[in-house]
């Protein structure tokens, strides 16, 4: 067989060429530090690697947008401690303004504080989160949640949802509350709250009521205590009318005297008018409405107006006594709000940590897959290195066989 001076210079390019190309390979590889370069090198590799990228951009995404839910959540509980420390030193006017010994100049003064504690409620209740959002509005946050109406009373303007966002593949987690939810609701476990009815004319005032028997069948009603005077003996006597109608009568005898009825007891003291009336009921239902802001404004609106009679002496401690009562209510609620943020920034802690982990095992996946073994490669470069020059050898030796060199 005839082999062609043509066919073994072309040969021998070919091979050089090969050998070029492989060794540029490996020195691409060590240059980048990837064993995978283009999707040819390895393309079941590089497919594999487009989804764990993925999944890592994924990962990072959810790492930001936790960083944003606790920076929310972390406002929202730093608030709700300052709001939880307002109620207390509300209270705390409160029973201070509760004692005889102080005068109507002394009581103004208590609630010249008092409104500033209202103020302070209500600039914290308006907070943003930085963006110029209302933290507390739910997803009306672009106006102030609290504001006051015409007759001066706060009114809330916002909804009744409180904002969401993704901080994981499978957990959608609040990261404000509503105002609703913090400043006009309370617990399940909230104790009854006793009025004393507007148009009072006697000095009758209570202290309670107290839970006794949630067992009762009538207990979770909302029950009225009504007086009537005997015109001719003067005898006073009370009835007791639940929801679902008449519960007991009797002789109201005096003071100290305690009324048990529908699983709670009242006890009162002083002398009712005829047709006076007091009102206990759950808190947070229609009867008996929760609103931090409105129960702050009837305490000050009392402690403002000096009290000379029996019967406004008698209106002011009632309405104390049911302020006092509707801001431990209050206080317990800002409390189970505060320990749910609180519980949410923990978790966020957790999927933090699991979303570490996570990265960990995508990032080595990643790396299994696609970056280069410097050992490997190095021995590849000076193999490749070598076959290349013996290549450029060769073709220099086949360059100079011709018989015209023997001629």
């Amino acid at each position: 067989m005839r082999i062609s001076s043509v066919t073994m210079f072309e040969q021998s390019t070919a091979s050089m060429n090969r050998q070029q190309s492989d060794f540029l390979k490996v020195s691409q590889q060590l240059a980048s530090g990837r064993r995978v370069v283009n999707p040819s090198d390895d393309p079941q590799a590089a497919s594999r690697a487009v989804g764990v990228d993925q999944s890592i951009s994924i990962t990072e995404q959810y790492a930001d947008s936790r960083v944003s839910a606790r920076n929310s959540v972390a406002q929202t509980e730093s608030i709700l401690n300052s709001v939880s420390d307002a109620v207390i030193r509300a209270k705390e006017l409160l029973i201070q303004a509760s004692s005889d010994t102080l005068s109507d100049v002394d009581r103004e003064s208590v609630a010249s504080e008092l409104k500033g504690v209202y103020e302070t409620l209500i600039g914290q209740a308006n907070a943003t989160d930085g963006n110029g959002r209302y933290l507390f509005g739910g997803y009306k946050d672009n106006a102030p949640p609290f504001a006051k109406n015409a007759e001066g009373s706060v009114e809330y303007n916002g909804d009744a949802n409180s904002r969401q966002q993704q901080v994981d593949s499978s957990r959608l987690m609040p990261v404000t509350e509503n105002g609703k939810t913090i400043f006009q609701s309370v617990p399940s476990s909230a104790s009854y709250v006793a009025k004393a009815a507007p148009g009072n004319d006697g000095s009758v005032t209570f202290s309670g009521p107290n839970i006794k028997d949630v067992t009762n069948d009538d207990y979770g009603q909302a029950f009225t205590v009504e007086f009537n005077v005997d015109d001719d003996s003067g005898d006073i006597a009370y009835t007791v009318t639940g929801t679902d109608g008449e519960i007991e009568t009797g002789e109201y005898v005096g003071d100290g005297q305690q009324l048990s009825f529908g699983g709670i007891s009242i006890t009162l003291t002083g002398e009712p008018a005829d047709g006076d009336e007091i009102s206990m009921a759950r808190p947070g239902t229609p009867e008996q409405p929760a609103d931090l802001f409105k129960t702050l404004e009837a305490a000050i609106g009392v402690l403002e107006n000096p009290a000379q009679t029996d019967t406004e002496k008698a209106a002011m401690r009632n309405t104390l006594n049911s302020s006092m009562r509707e801001l431990d209510n209050a206080l317990d609620n800002v409390l189970t709000v505060r320990a749910s943020a609180g519980a949410r920034l923990n978790e966020l802690d957790v999927i933090d940590a699991v979303g570490s982990n996570r990265m960990m095992n995508y990032t080595q996946t990643l790396s299994d897959l696609v970056d280069l073994d410097y050992v490997e490669a190095i021995s590849e470069y000076s193999l490749r290195q070598v076959g290349m020059q013996a290549a450029q050898k060769t073709f220099v030796d086949v360059k100079g066989l011709s018989l015209f060199n023997y001629m």
